[in-house]
């Protein structure tokens, strides 16, 4: 397990023209650039596992016979402010391997003169290994332990891939709410669906919520694959997710984590790309801090048929950056949306659970 790490700087204290790169409009990091390193990372630590940490280019994919692509990324939880002002490491490891799927945890950290000062980010990536001509499901090399560390990770990794499944079978595309859930959503309704004269809060239909941006994908974004960057799509994705989550709380917002990223189908070069974004979920009035949801999708547009084929769904969740409470409540006025709004209650329910898991202290 130990040969898979890898490890990139970004010296941001030290590199004023890299900060630069990397800076905002209000003077922090551009999360969305962080985000596409991080699956350039998680890409590169699992092509060392397949070929050995001795190999240094990966070469022609035909000649390979493989390549590896990313499946979903199933969080990434911020711990810690962003701050540009200390050098930035990214990290990752293979903690676990099934079949032909690998799953890669990432790190990153801030670097101070004395090493190591905070834990910014944890988060998990999910690899997938393929046939270069077949394009079918190709095994993966088998992790060695060689330590109690090691087999705690891989442990963490092997319940990772359980509780992801689990949740795929709990899906609202697939299965009912429960009673519970729909008890909620009922409540929902009768308090915020309907003109009570209350005013203590905005109302905001979902599907008011609607912003959009429509991209043509140029051949300096590809990948090795000769498909549109994974990282790229999630920048993208990122950034309008932002803009709608800052639109609906009229205030600038603070990246709390990203909730789940499922890649669907690549994205050829050449094609365009409709982005869409909806606030799916918002905490009820009141609450502090208020937390605002967001969906993205991103759909490949058939120019001849206008037929739109979708490639990824990301989830992001923001709060405002004085960690007031959100006065906008987001309301679904269909069966669909009412589904779009439970799923984004059930991501902020695991983000608080995964959060307060990490926050726990060891007894005694």
């Amino acid at each position: 397990m130990h040969d898979t790490y890898t490890e990139i700087l970004l010296p941001f204290a030290s590199s004023p023209e890299l900060f630069e790169r990397y800076t905002n409009a209000w003077g922090g990091l551009r999360t969305g650039m962080l985000m596409e390193h991080l699956d350039s990372l998680a890409g590169s630590i699992s092509y060392k596992h397949m070929l050995g940490p001795g190999v240094e280019t990966l070469g022609r994919i035909h000649e390979r016979g493989f390549y590896i692509v990313t499946a979903s990324v199933d969080r990434l939880d911020v711990l810690a402010p962003l701050l540009p002002v200390r050098d930035i490491r990214l990290s990752g490891i293979v903690v676990y391997t099934g079949t032909s799927s690998m799953e890669v945890a990432v790190k990153m950290e801030a670097i101070g003169a004395s090493g190591v000062e905070d834990t910014l980010l944890l988060g998990r990536f999910s690899m997938v290994c393929r046939d270069a001509r077949t394009h079918k499901a190709r095994p993966v090399n088998p992790l060695i332990l060689d330590s109690r560390e090691e087999t705690a990770l891989y442990s963490m990794g092997e319940n990772a891939k359980k509780r992801r499944q689990s949740l795929a079978l709990r899906s609202l595309s697939r299965v009912p709410p429960s009673s519970t859930e729909a008890e909620e959503l009922h409540t929902m309704y009768l308090q915020y669906g309907q003109d009570s004269g209350l005013s203590n809060y905005e109302r905001v239909w979902m599907g008011e919520t609607h912003l959009e941006k429509t991209m043509l994908m140029f051949p300096q974004e590809r990948n090795v694959h000769q498909k549109v960057f994974g990282g790229y799509l999630m920048r993208l994705a990122y950034e309008l997710g932002f803009a709608n989550a800052s639109l609906f709380t009229r205030s600038h917002v603070t990246f709390m984590s990203l909730d789940s990223i499922s890649f669907a189908k690549p994205v050829p070069i050449g094609s365009i790309l409709r982005l869409t974004s909806l606030i799916l979920h918002t905490t009820p009035p009141g609450e502090f801090p208020g937390i605002v949801h967001v969906g993205v999708q991103a759909n490949v547009v058939d120019v001849r048929t206008g037929h739109e084929q979708t490639t990824n769904d990301f989830r992001f969740t923001w709060y405002p950056d004085d960690d007031t409470a959100v006065v906008r409540q987001v309301v679904p006025k269909t069966y669909q949306e009412a589904m779009l709004w439970l799923e984004g209650k059930r991501a902020l329910e695991m983000g608080d659970q995964i959060r307060g898991e990490r926050n726990k202290k060891p007894s005694g």
